[in-house]
């Protein structure tokens, strides 16, 4: 991953001291700054899932509703995951949610979707390069600067290290595409083969070098005895940052330190979006614009 600054994974306090191409990070030319985003998966329960295999819903809003919420809690931008946008989606459409956003002074900070980059050679995988290849266009038209992408899950009798192979060349080949249209890559610690820095870290170090890669910091996806210390080993390569309330630490669901996962946010230097995705219990209109009077204060 070839970043202008270097800065050696070891340096950084990286587990196991891994110095290949990834340990090279972004260059911060100034301190941290960020801006704040909602992303509209925080709305699950209520928004219309129409992904690859939709769900059974009763959603009382749509993705545009979601824009004018975010419009209602003076945001900077708001994500759009594309589970949430209707199956089919036409050059109108985009338009009407750029133009919207627009006008209501929102960035659409992102997009995100729902790959999987480890099936092996055949049809499914060309249909995992083409849905990527897909949301990259999607996200031109829109103005949209990054996509979350996930890596996969290891397919039966794969190992480790095929998973990894097959998922690294798939983000390789999604890169230059995307590279093209001008938007970034922004791979997630989302379980599977990226439930571990070091797991996260490998992939990165296998995929071709370019300056539109980087990592999708998710505070709430490390379910180890300390996920606040993993954190801050993926933090200098973030390029987007998503915040959950709620963490998994030692086994159990934990209010989430929203102060500390900022500060190892801006002890990277980090420049960008902090995008909160709320999945706790409560009703997210009643309980979101707390969370975000907290982010507000808390990235001032």
């Amino acid at each position: 991953m070839k970043f202008a600054g270097v800065a050696s994974l070891a340096g950084l306090g990286i587990a196991g001291g891994q110095q290949t191409l990834a340990a090279e990070r972004t260059s911060r030319n100034s301190s941290s700054h960020m801006k704040l985003s909602l992303a509209a998966y925080s709305f699950h329960r209520m928004l219309p899932f129409n992904w690859a295999k939709p769900r059974k819903s009763n959603p009382t809003m749509t993705l545009l509703d979601f824009v004018d919420f975010c419009a209602e809690m003076n945001l900077d931008g708001c994500e759009l995951t594309s589970y949430y946008f209707p199956k089919k989606v036409t050059p109108e459409y985009l338009a009407e949610l750029k133009i919207k956003t627009f006008l209501l002074g929102l960035d659409i900070s992102g997009t995100a979707i729902g790959n999987d980059f480890c099936h092996p050679e055949g049809e499914e995988r060309q249909s995992q390069l083409k849905l990527t290849r897909q949301w990259i266009d999607y996200s031109a038209e829109m103005g949209a600067p990054v996509i979350r992408i996930f890596a996969g899950r290891q397919k039966k009798n794969q190992s480790f290290e095929e998973a990894v192979e097959l998922c690294s060349a798939g983000i390789s080949e999604s890169l230059e595409y995307a590279a093209s249209k001008g938007v970034c890559l922004a791979l997630e610690n989302h379980g599977g083969i990226t439930a571990t820095p070091r797991q996260l870290l490998q992939i990165v170090d296998a995929v071709k070098p370019m300056p539109n890669f980087g990592i999708n910091f998710d505070s709430g996806n490390f379910f180890t005895d300390d996920p606040y210390r993993d954190l801050e080993q993926i933090a200098p390569l973030a390029i987007n940052a998503q915040i959950k309330v709620e963490m998994k630490q030692g086994g159990k669901k934990v209010p989430a330190d929203l102060k500390r996962v900022v500060q190892i946010l801006k002890k990277a230097n980090y420049r960008g979006y902090v995008v909160l995705e709320y999945e706790a219990s409560e009703n997210p209109k009643e309980a979101i614009p707390g969370y975000i009077k907290q982010l507000r204060d808390l990235i001032a």
